[in-house]
């Protein structure tokens, strides 16, 4: 963590040469950046029903939430009505967050449909079809991985699925799609190369900066940052399907919205894990 700490004091300062280690390289990256801007974010969280099994079992709301009816139609981001309802009151029953239960199948909504469809391992498409629709009715568990010194309370990321999962003694209280480090170069030029990494361990939060925070390499929204003021999770207006920040944790900007009031900052444990989908 030394050197971690030491990259966080300079974390400006470009690497001399392109045969530095990952770490060291993503470390530059800055609190994992983001070129995008946008508004303020959306209102908090919608209220939602049904608890979880404790983080020790196969993790899922699907025994607790209330049943579910599919809708007859397939559902695709731009439609209105009762089933579309009926779909964000799904998914926030599982801990998913579609943002407001306003009948509209929005950007926020699809974004929670792709969480959806990462955890139970469905192409993910943004979209209620036949497989997805047998998922709602009989979703799959979310499994905490062992690891030392794990905590009742926490944030779990999977690279390998593209996910937050936030527990609260030992209770999942959020799921959230992410976009983590894109495995790409910048910056080339005359100081060389950085590599866009998120690096895999166990951390803890460190500080939460609100609003909009500018650094060299973009702004991000409401960061939660857990290596320093290095690597954080943050809201951004771009968090495609697949990884590709600078080295940050990319969520949703309405899920950005109530991150940060989730949380204890200072001291939360952030657990990073998996085989980010560009080294696959």
């Amino acid at each position: 963590m030394k050197d971690v700490t030491d990259m966080a004091r300079t974390h400006g300062r470009k690497l001399a040469t392109i045969g530095a280690t990952a770490l060291a390289a993503a470390a530059i990256a800055v609190a994992g950046c983001t070129a995008e801007t946008a508004a303020a974010a959306p209102a908090a969280f919608a209220k939602s029903a049904g608890t979880a099994a404790p983080a020790t079992q196969a993790v899922t709301a699907s025994v607790m939430a209330p049943a579910y009816t599919p809708p007859a139609r397939t559902l695709a981001p731009g439609m209105k009505g009762a089933d579309v309802k009926a779909l964000q009151e799904r998914l926030a029953a599982l801990k998913y967050y579609p943002g407001a239960i306003d009948s509209e199948f929005g950007g926020n909504t699809q974004a929670a449909l792709w969480a959806f469809q990462e955890i139970n391992g469905i192409k993910v498409t943004g979209v209620v079809d036949a497989a997805t629709k047998r998922a709602l009715v009989h979703p799959r568990s979310y499994t905490s991985p062992y690891y030392r010194g794990k905590r009742a309370t926490r944030i779990e990321v999977s690279q390998a699925l593209e996910v937050l999962v936030l527990f609260d003694n030992n209770k999942i209280a959020l799921i959230s799609h992410v976009s983590s480090g894109g495995g790409y170069f910048y910056d080339c030029g005359s100081y060389g190369c950085a590599q866009a990494v998120t690096p895999n361990g166990t951390y803890n939060t460190t500080v939460y900066m609100p609003g909009w925070v500018t650094v060299p390499l973009g702004a991000m929204y409401n960061p939660v940052f857990f290596i320093s003021t290095v690597y954080a999770i943050h809201g951004d207006t771009y968090v495609p399907v697949g990884p590709a920040s600078h080295g940050c944790i990319r969520v949703p900007m309405d899920v950005a919205g109530i991150f940060h009031k989730m949380v204890k900052t200072p001291g939360t444990q952030v657990h990073v894990y998996g085989t980010p989908q560009w080294e696959k």
